[in-house]
């Protein structure tokens, strides 16, 4: 199965990383999340380090671009099929670094693509 890496997640119930999680446990995709601080959504735990993730098919983040800018290695360390760039997340900078490294840039709205059946 794919794994999904929720990148920014926090376990406050009123931000969208958090139900974000949760809308993926309940279509059935694996997930995994990473946040500035651990905690546990919908039995994923957050994770405050990447280093035990593998195989990651998709990052879809929810953290601002210039937060983002100290995890552009990991990110792409990490060799995600795609990055999902959730409102409020855009970085045409990022967008081109992942684009040279042959990485899947989507703009698009996670909890949109799984309410419309187009989260593959």
């Amino acid at each position: 199965m794919k794994k999904t890496l929720v990148f920014g997640a926090s376990s406050k119930p009123s931000r969208y990383s958090y139900i974000a999680i949760k809308r993926l446990v309940g279509a059935s995709q694996e997930t995994l999340a990473f946040g500035a601080k651990e905690g546990i959504v919908a039995g994923v735990k957050i994770r405050t380090d990447c280093s035990s993730f593998t195989d990651i098919d998709t990052i879809t983040l929810y953290m601002n671009a210039h937060r983002q800018r100290d995890h552009y290695e990991t990110i792409i360390g990490l060799r995600p099929r795609r990055v999902i760039f959730n409102p409020g997340t855009e970085n045409p900078e990022f967008y081109e670094m992942l684009t040279k490294e042959g990485i899947k840039v989507e703009i698009a709205c996670t909890l949109v693509l799984l309410a419309t059946g187009q989260y593959d």
